[in-house]
C-alpha cells in the first residue's frame, strides 16, 4: 500500500512538473515570435527608407560620357585657369566683374517675374536695375542692396515652364555647361532673346557684335565665375560615390525647389 501510496505522489508530482515545464516554451515561443515580428518591421521600414526611386532617365549613357567630359574641362582647362586669374585679380574686383554681368540679365529675371504674375519681385528687380546702373557705375557695385535692401529674384524661363506645370522631361547634360533637363535646354533660346550680352541683331544696345565677341565675354564671364566658387564644386565632388547621377539629382531638385518658390 505504501508503494502504491509512492507510485502516486512521485506520478503526480512528474505530470505537475512537467505541466509547469510546458507552459514555460509557450511563453519564450510567444516572446520569440514578437520579437521576430518587430525585426520584421524594423528591416520593411530600413528598406523603406533606403528604397531606390527608379529615374526615368534614356540619355544615361551620354549623360555620363558628357559628365566626365565637363569634368575633365574644368579639372584640366578651367580650374587652373580661373586660379591664375583669381591669384592676379582681387577678390572685390572679381565680384564687381560678377555684379556687371548679373545686372545685364535684369530683362530676363523681369520678364519671367512678370509671366509669373510674381509683379513685386519684378518691381525690385526694376529699382536694383535702375539703382545699380547708375549709382552702382554700369552695375559693378550692388548698392540697391547695400543701401535699398533690394534682393535679387533670379527667375529663368525654364522655371516659368515649370510654374505653369510643364514637366522637366529626361535629364541632359549640356557640353561646358552641365548638368539641365529637355525643359531647361529648350528655354535657353528664349532666355537669350532677352541677353545684353549676345550679338545677334537685336533692335536694342547689346555687349557684343560679332560671334568672337562673344565667346571671348563668356568666357570671361564664366572663368570668373569659377574664380569665386572653386571650392564649392570640390566640397560636392567629395561628397560623390557616383558622379553623375549626384550631379543629376542635385540639378533636378535644386531646380524643383526654385520653382516651387
Amino acid at each position: 500500500m505504501i508503494y502504491i501510496v509512492l507510485f502516486l505522489s512521485i506520478t503526480l508530482n512528474l505530470t505537475g512538473c512537467s505541466s509547469k515545464t510546458f507552459e514555460k516554451p509557450n511563453e519564450a515561443a510567444i516572446y520569440k515570435q514578437n520579437s521576430s515580428d518587430a525585426a520584421d518591421n524594423e528591416f520593411d521600414e530600413f528598406l523603406d527608407e533606403f528604397e531606390v526611386e527608379e529615374v526615368y532617365d534614356p540619355f544615361s549613357g551620354y549623360n555620363r560620357v558628357m559628365t566626365n567630359f565637363n569634368d575633365g574641362a574644368y579639372e584640366y582647362v578651367i580650374k587652373p585657369v580661373a586660379k591664375g586669374y583669381r591669384y592676379v585679380l582681387h577678390a572685390e574686383i572679381r565680384e564687381s566683374i560678377r555684379n556687371f554681368f548679373n545686372n545685364l540679365y535684369f530683362p530676363m529675371r523681369f520678364a519671367n517675374n512678370l509671366l509669373q504674375g510674381k509683379f513685386y519681385n519684378a518691381s525690385e528687380e526694376t529699382g536694383r536695375f535702375l539703382i545699380n546702373s547708375t549709382i552702382g557705375i554700369l552695375g559693378l557695385f550692388d548698392p540697391a542692396k547695400a543701401h535699398f535692401n533690394l534682393d535679387a529674384h533670379k527667375e529663368d524661363f525654364g522655371q516659368t515652364l515649370g510654374f505653369y506645370g510643364v514637366a522637366s522631361g529626361p535629364h541632359i547634360v549640356l557640353p561646358l555647361l552641365g548638368p539641365s533637363n529637355l525643359r531647361d535646354a529648350i528655354s535657353i533660346y528664349p532666355d537669350s532673346l532677352l541677353s545684353l550680352i549676345d550679338y545677334t541683331e537685336r533692335s536694342y544696345w547689346t555687349l557684343t557684335d560679332t560671334w568672337a565677341e562673344y565667346l571671348g565675354v563668356k568666357a570671361l564671364e564664366n572663368v570668373n565665375y569659377a574664380s569665386l566658387n572653386i571650392e564649392e564644386y570640390e566640397k560636392m565632388k567629395k561628397d560623390a560615390v557616383d558622379l553623375y547621377p549626384f550631379l543629376r539629382d542635385i540639378y533636378e531638385q535644386h531646380r524643383n525647389k526654385l520653382i516651387e518658390e
